[in-house]
Order: structure tokens, then C-alpha cells, then sequence
């Protein structure tokens, strides 16, 4: 329960901050933004708000901002349509009811005709009148209600996405990751003050876990191991190697304490699975330096370093060959999810700043259907001076949604057999 707790949590936080990144930046660019949805599948509550309808769905796995003209608008109602209209002072529709529901408080219309992106009016005969033709003025910011009795901000000309300049567009399309990522260099910086400062370079110890090996072998906060069996001790990673070299086995240590007097101590490291590997461990923590400058410098290096990793490793997919289990999907997610989850909160917030970076630099790939396939596409219209034809971009992004779902069905079936079927 706890995995699945976490698991949804730090998904849903991830995805929030992302689809916030396009939502902030198209409402500041004066771009409709007609829904904003965390979660997919069945809706669970949701309220509107400032033109946008705000939902959380049942399935914690995503979430997108729909902006109007951006995807298919389906707003034009159909000849023939009874639909109901609730007019204002001004004699403007402000509501368009088509979910056939029973209102006495409205005008039921049978539709002729409608525009609700450019001229903004709706035509029809009126009930009870089959020969005069009515025309309607509708309101800027009128409501339709479709057939689910969902309520949703009619998309005129100008709110629409494409009318919006190619810079906001641009930087639209940019928001979701670059909020990912930044998000992710703001958790590394907040870790590295919770757990206590930046590690120091050396083998001085930090914290001695309670009941472990170290603590009976009385170990101190402060102490330096500077030998391990035969192998001198220079800094932290090579203490780590040793001890874990060494599962139950008895272990002669040499311990320089803070006042530079040097001791053997005999300890014996419990024996720990990792990786499908029995490692050794003493129970201690590494030295930290509690100074702010040098613990906010690093939180930086941490986050770069995770970017290093991430960008590093797509760059080894592409020249030493693709192999499917360099990639994952929301299985392979959970599963890590449920891992860290056992360690401990704190390692969870180091997970969510990861997780966050590995998101945005994904999402920043030139693949149709992605963030960056969109921003590929502006950068040639900038190149071109015209955008590419309507036609075109939903072909490629056509094409961009099938492979991912290819991929994204490959990648998910793999997690499945590596983590659950063994």
C-alpha cells in the first residue's frame, strides 16, 4: 500500500508540474486553456474556473492541458441540433445547452446554423415558430454544455493556440519540461539541506545507524576509516567498495578518531541483497559539511550531474546500439517507486527531483507527439516564415503517436517480465 501511496504521489506531483509549466505560460500568452486534467480515464471531481475546467481523473498515469485550437475542437453544432440558450441582459447568448436536457429557463432552438470562432452567432427556429429564422449574437465567453453535460468554454478565433504569436507558441511548447527540469534542480537543492549538507570527500563518518555493526563496534561520529583489511583508505567510495566486498566477514579496521589517534577495530558487515548481490554493510553515513554556500553548490552539482547521467545515456542508446531495457515505462516506475519507497522519504524526494529531470529531457526529444517534436516544428516554421501546413503536422503527429504507442505498449510489456515474471 505504501508503494502504491508513493507511487501516485510522486507521479501525480511530476505531471503537475509539468502540465502547469503549458497551462501558466498559455494563460499568460492569452491562449485558452479549456482543461486542465492530472490523472486519465474516469473523471473523480472537478470544478471551472476562470474559463478552464479543472479535473482529476481516476488513473494516476499522466495528464494533459487542453488548449483550445490545439487539438480538435468539436464546438460547431450540428443543423437539425435542439439545443437551449440562455440569454443575457444584452440579449447575447452567454450558455449553450446541448445536452438535451429539459430547462424551462432556457429558449429551446432548433439550429440552422451556427459560427462560435469568428462571427460568433447561432440561427435556428425557436420552438413552437418553424418559419422564422432567429439569429443570436453569442457571447465571447459563452459556455457550451455537450451531450455528457459537460460544461466547456466555447474557442473563438483569437484565444485560439495558433492565433498566438510563434514565440508564445514556442515557449508554450517549452514550459512543461523546462518546469521539470527546473523543478528537479529545486528538489536536489532542498536534499541536499535535508540530509544535512554536502558529504566530504574523505572516509569520515557521519551518522551510526542504530543496532548496526558499526555501533557495536564503537564506531563515533567524527571517526575516519583509514584502513580496510590490507587496502589503505583514501576517500568515501573507496571505504564503500571494501565493506561491501566483505558480507559476514570478519573485517579488521584501522579507525583515526577526531583527535588523530589511530585503533583496530574488528567488525563484521551484515550481509544485504542488492541487485540480486549479497553486499556488505556497516551502518554509517558519510561526513557532511553543513555549510550553506558549499551545501547549495552541492545540490547544483547533483542535479547537473543526474542531467550528465540522463543525456549521457540517451547519447549511448543512439551510438552503442538500442536495447529496450534502457528504457521504462510506468511499471518499471512503480517498481522503482516501491524500492525507494522502503529507504525512507527523504530518498523518495531525491527520487521525485531524478524523476522530474528525467521527464523534462525526455519530453525535450524532437519525436512528433512530444514536446519536442513541437518545438521542432516551430523552429522550421521560424526557418520557413510560414507555419507547416495544418495537413502535414497531423500526419507526422499521427505517426509520432502510433510509434509511441508501439514503443510505450514494447517498453511496458518488458518492465512487466522483468520486474513481475521471473
Amino acid at each position: 500500500m505504501l508503494a502504491i501511496i508513493t507511487f501516485i504521489i510522486v507521479f501525480g506531483l511530476i505531471v503537475l508540474v509539468h502540465e502547469f509549466g503549458h497551462y501558466f505560460v498559455a494563460k499568460r500568452s492569452g491562449i485558452l486553456v479549456r482543461q486542465f486534467s492530472i490523472g486519465m480515464g474516469p473523471k473523480l471531481v472537478s470544478y471551472t474556473r476562470n474559463h478552464t475546467l479543472y479535473v482529476i481523473r481516476l488513473l494516476p498515469l499522466g495528464g494533459y492541458v487542453m488548449m483550445a485550437g490545439a487539438e480538435d475542437d468539436d464546438d460547431e453544432l450540428k443543423p437539425g441540433t435542439v439545443v437551449g440558450l440562455k440569454i443575457n441582459d444584452q440579449n447575447e447568448v452567454v450558455e449553450i445547452d446541448n445536452s438535451q436536457n429539459t430547462n424551462n429557463d432556457l429558449v429551446p432552438l432548433q439550429v440552422i446554423q451556427s459560427d462560435l470562432q469568428k462571427d460568433l452567432f447561432i440561427e435556428g427556429y425557436e420552438a413552437g415558430d418553424d418559419q422564422t429564422v432567429k439569429r443570436f449574437a453569442v457571447n465571447h465567453d459563452a459556455i457550451i454544455i455537450d451531450e455528457t453535460g459537460a460544461p466547456m468554454q466555447i474557442a473563438p478565433i483569437d484565444v485560439q493556440f495558433n492565433s498566438a504569436s510563434l514565440k508564445n507558441r514556442l515557449v508554450t511548447n517549452l514550459a512543461g519540461p523546462f518546469n521539470n527540469i527546473v523543478f528537479g534542480i529545486l528538489v536536489y537543492i532542498f536534499s541536499a539541506f535535508l540530509l544535512g549538507g554536502a558529504p566530504v570527500s574523505t572516509s569520515q563518518l557521519g551518522t551510526i545507524q542504530a543496532n548496526s555493526p558499526a555501533e557495536h563496534a564503537h564506531l563515533q561520529s567524527g571517526d575516519q576509516i583509514v584502513q580496510v583489511g590490507h587496502h589503505k583508505i583514501d576517500n568515501w567510495d573507496q571505504l564503500v567498495t571494501e565493506i561491501q566486498k566483505r558480507p559476514n566477514q570478519k573485517t579488521n579496521l584501522v579507525v583515526k578518531n577526531t583527535k588523530g589517534q589511530s585503533r583496530s577495530v574488528v567488525i563484521t558487515p551484515k550481509s544485504v541483497a542488492e541487485n540480486k548481490q549479497k553486499i556488505g554493510q556497516i551502518g554509517i553515513t558519510q561526513a557532511r559539511n553543513h555549510d550553506f554556500g558549499a551545501t547549495l553548490q552541492y545540490g547544483f552539482q547533483s542535479a547537473f550531474a543526474a542531467v550528465a547521467t540522463i543525456v549521457n545515456a540517451l547519447k549511448n542508446m543512439v551510438t552503442g546500439g538500442f536495447n529496450i531495457n534502457q528504457l521504462g515505462g510506468p511499471v518499471a516506475i512503480y517498481s522503482e517507486t516501491s524500492q525507494v519507497a522502503a529507504m525512507g522519504w527523504k530518498q523518495v524526494v531525491l527520487f521525485v527531483a531524478w524523476l522530474s529531470i528525467n521527464l523534462g529531457i525526455m519530453n525535450m526529444l524532437p519525436i512528433p507527439a512530444l514536446d519536442g517534436g513541437k518545438v521542432l516544428l516551430n523552429i522550421i516554421e521560424g526557418i520557413r516564415r510560414k507555419p507547416v501546413s495544418q495537413k502535414t503536422e497531423i500526419v507526422v503527429n499521427l505517426i509520432g503517436v502510433g510509434l509511441l504507442v508501439i514503443l510505450m505498449v514494447a517498453v511496458t510489456w518488458n518492465d512487466i517480465t522483468r520486474f513481475f515474471i521471473k
